[in-house]
């Protein structure tokens, strides 16, 4: 194989340097372990390499990491992103090496709830510390190579200080870093000295004209249509950065780029795709319509990457928007569903006012749960399927909030979606500055709380695998594993069910962060 001249090589470990059977949503399977199959098959479920050109960089890689490449490249560096099979090609070539992630170590949600659950490590951790520990990067810091970390998952480098030292982290950075990367890679590359701790605030965040375009592919094309939200809720880091939405040229460059390398579909890329061009929280009609209209002539698939229910549920009413999106995509495209990620974190309007009291806005947090339920009904009926998360152990809550979402679980059987819930981890503002632990207590309400949504994922995916999610021969051994897999997880989970109650309940859960 071929080598490039490389200065910065750029990678992550393969449970993110993939692109997942171009099935976005196969992704959450590297966040648990792997059950009821050896590692390898788990691994090749959800994270199969990629296709990688002759100088071992890969045709498609995660858009963040694509982010900090163009910005280096823009700015005169020699930086490259370099899939970690192929990382000792450049082991005498590089000086430093930047690693991005989502969840280092796995203490992130849902990778930190299946942990605690089964006390068995999540094959993303694992794979990371299989790329830490390679060859490849032992010889790379042998020969005095500087190591960059960085990423929405920057934080978890503060709570493995032992780590940091043992793989000779050099620095690390949190925010975003589409600007600072420039001047951390060129003090570096001058023997200058450089913080070992980087944040970028809100107010460092760069504007819209100074964000990087990719260059090369993003992982099953995605692009970003907006930065940070205006919701507010205290669990969420997001809401910490100002409010940006992308130019549509802008968007439309960065599809050419994907579309440049075989990439024919695009997922947009918000924390709230329905508050584009929105003004503070109101829908903007006009603008989501111009948006689709330019991106559906472009591609060949669309998807969403993140929605708000109680977004879906104004423009519906205000302006059949939902509708009319999914009729301008149904008839444009070639295909027939809308995958998008949703939140519901809570069906106890009491614990909503507290802690998101805008996520129900402009209705009020005491019609939450009935937002909830009017939000999945018009999913279902436009055939947009939801992968939906609810978070149980916030602060303050009580036992009577956890039956609230299990009323709410109730009520949401009947539409088409999975959902799965995750265990509080402090983000946002409020994370602790000291750390702490990620866990809790669990009552019999949160038991009967996974139970109920284990049940209502297990029964409906079945249904969005065959009908949905993958149709067509090439997927049919893909198929075939999942349907072993949901048939073996029912029938534990019945052997279990009556032993689920006793087996959780009282138990201390924690896991140090």
């Amino acid at each position: 194989m071929k080598s490039l001249n490389v200065d910065i090589a750029i990678t992550t470990d393969r449970s993110m340097m993939t692109n997942h059977h171009r099935r976005e949503f196969l992704g959450f399977l590297a966040t648990g372990p792997a059950m009821y199959v050896p590692e390898e098959v788990w691994m090749y479920l959800c994270c199969p390499k990629p296709e990688i050109d002759e100088f071992g960089r890969p045709v498609e890689a995660p858009y963040g990491l694509r982010k900090i490449e163009a910005a280096l490249q823009d700015a005169g560096f020699e930086a490259h992103i370099i899939d970690p099979d192929y990382l000792g090609k450049y082991v005498d070539k590089v000086k430093i090496l930047m690693i991005g992630h989502h969840d280092f170590f796995a203490f992130g949600p849902p990778s930190s709830e299946w942990w605690l659950i089964t006390g068995k490590e999540p094959v993303n951790r694992k794979s990371f510390f299989k790329l830490m520990e390679s060859e490849s990067i032992k010889k790379m810091r042998q020969r005095g190579v500087k190591v960059v970390v960085g990423g929405p998952a920057a934080w978890q480098w503060l709570w493995e200080p032992e780590l940091v030292e043992k793989w000779g982290i050099d620095v690390i950075v949190e925010g975003e870093a589409d600007e600072v990367i420039i001047d951390v890679a060129r003090k570096i590359l001058n023997g200058e000295e450089v913080p070992r701790y980087i944040s970028v605030g809100a107010y460092e965040s760069p504007p819209i004209d100074r964000i990087p375009l990719i260059k090369g592919a993003s992982v099953n094309g995605l692009v970003e249509i907006m930065r940070g939200c205006p919701r507010g809720c205290k669990f969420c880091s997001v809401t910490l950065r100002p409010l940006r939405h992308i130019p549509i040229d802008r968007i439309l460059k960065e599809i050419e780029v994907n579309k440049g390398f075989g990439i024919n579909g695009a997922i947009l890329h918000s924390e709230d795709i329905l508050l584009y061009g929105a003004r503070g929280i109101e829908v903007n009609e006009e603008a989501l319509i111009r948006l689709h209209d330019a991106v559906t002539k472009s591609v060949k698939s669309v998807a969403w990457a993140h929605a708000s229910l109680a977004a879906i549920v104004y423009s519906q009413r205000k302006y059949k928007l939902i509708t009319k999106i999914t009729d301008m995509i149904y008839s444009r495209l070639d295909q027939n569903y809308l995958g998008v990620e949703v939140g519901i974190e809570t069906g106890s309007p009491r614990l909503a006012k507290i802690i998101m009291p805008a996520k129900s806005a402009p209705f009020k947090a005491e019609e939450w749960p009935d937002i909830v339920e009017e939000a999945f009904a018009i999913m279902h009926d436009h055939r947009i399927i939801p992968a939906a998360t609810f978070i149980l152990g916030f602060p303050g809550e009580e036992p009577d909030d956890v039956i609230k979402t299990i009323e709410l679980l109730d009520r949401l059987k009947n539409y088409r979606s999975l959902i799965v819930p995750m265990l509080f981890v402090p983000m946002g503002i409020l994370k602790s500055e000291e750390g702490g632990v990620v866990g809790m207590k669990i009552m019999q309400e949160h038991a009967e709380a996974m139970r109920k949504a284990f049940w209502h994922t297990v029964t409906w995916a079945e249904d969005i695998v065959y009908n949905f999610y993958m149709k067509g021969l090439r997927y049919e051994p893909l198929k075939f594993i999942i349907k072993i897999f949901l048939w073996y997880a029912k029938k534990k989970m019945s052997e279990l069910e009556k032993k689920l109650l006793p087996k959780f309940s009282g138990k201390e859960l924690s896991l140090k962060v």
